[in-house]
């Protein structure tokens, strides 16, 4: 089993409970403002990784050298800075606007990192293949069948969430560069802590902390925190090292569809044949995006 596969598998299940993660989100808006909601979630998802960090330094031991430390240490630390403080963006812009734009667009403009990625990947010199540009269009078109509903009327929350997507491009992009040198499980740790700390600022400026409405809001907190923080991006990490930029956030657009199918198990919801088409697509221009490597291989 190639590292590429066991990296694209841990993205899949990213791209999963980012899906099902929506719900939780859109709960979240009815008790707490996004800056409180967002401090809590990511302390819980720093907090929740501290014993994977211990439990695997007790398991695997440490035989690096000093200097090894020294440099990874080093990684780690602007690592976390670095991926925290665009996370805090990405996610601070996208629950702000959660309560005011309706779920599936949302969903749809927040995938939309899906062309950021691979139009900054092109500025930093990376060459696309034929395959990925052609995915990249049907996976966009996917989505749209998808998320976006007919009739909809842009609005100005339309345009930050947009922003609140390049922000996500520009992540997967910096988890990229640090993932390759240092612990997935610390450097998502140091993220989340990173975000939390940022997130607490902003509300002692624009909110005020109830502990009635966090703990009325346990249920989403909880799931958002250690679930998709603490769970999910540190799949995000692991499965970065081995997989591009641009095709990863190709898997990553897949969370719209397990959105949809969660909603059809878990909420009675029903399919229409617009969502199925999209569905479709997305999934087939995440296989065409490896046909070519799997020729060559």
């Amino acid at each position: 089993m190639s590292r590429r596969f066991v990296g694209n598998v841990a993205l899949i299940l990213t791209a999963f409970i980012w899906g099902v993660s929506f719900v939780a989100q859109r709960a979240g808006t009815e008790y707490l403002g996004p800056f409180t909601f967002n401090a809590v979630r990511s302390f819980l998802g720093g907090i929740s990784l501290l014993p994977v960090i211990v439990f695997f330094k007790f398991i695997v031991g440490d035989h690096r050298t000093q200097e090894e430390k020294h440099i990874q240490h080093k990684d780690l630390f602007f690592g976390g800075l670095s991926c925290g403080a665009v996370l805090f963006c990405a996610m601070s812009i996208q629950q702000i606007c959660m309560k005011f734009v309706p779920a599936g667009k949302a969903g749809f403009i927040s995938a939309l990192y899906l062309i950021f990625v691979p139009i900054i990947s092109v500025f930093l010199g990376l060459k696309l293949n034929r395959n990925v540009i052609i995915s990249i269009f049907i996976a966009v078109l996917g989505l749209y069948f998808l998320c976006y509903k007919p009739g909809s009327v842009f609005n100005i929350y339309d345009g930050i969430l947009l922003i609140s997507a390049f922000f996500y491009g520009v992540h997967i992009l910096v988890v990229d560069h640090f993932s390759q040198k240092t612990n997935a499980a610390k450097l998502s740790c140091l993220q989340f802590f990173v975000v939390s700390f940022l997130s607490f600022l902003f509300v002692c400026i624009f909110e005020k902390i109830s502990f009635g409405s966090i703990w009325a809001c346990r249920v989403p907190i909880f799931y958002a925190g250690v679930v998709t923080c603490g769970v999910a991006y540190t799949l995000q990490i692991f499965g970065q090292k081995h997989t591009p930029p641009v095709i990863a956030s190709l898997i990553f657009s897949l969370e719209s569809v397990f959105a949809v199918l969660g909603g059809m198990l878990l909420l009675n919801e029903t399919m229409t044949l617009r969502e199925l088409l999209g569905c479709v697509a997305l999934i087939f221009a995440v296989i065409l995006s490896e046909v070519k490597r799997a020729r060559a291989k």
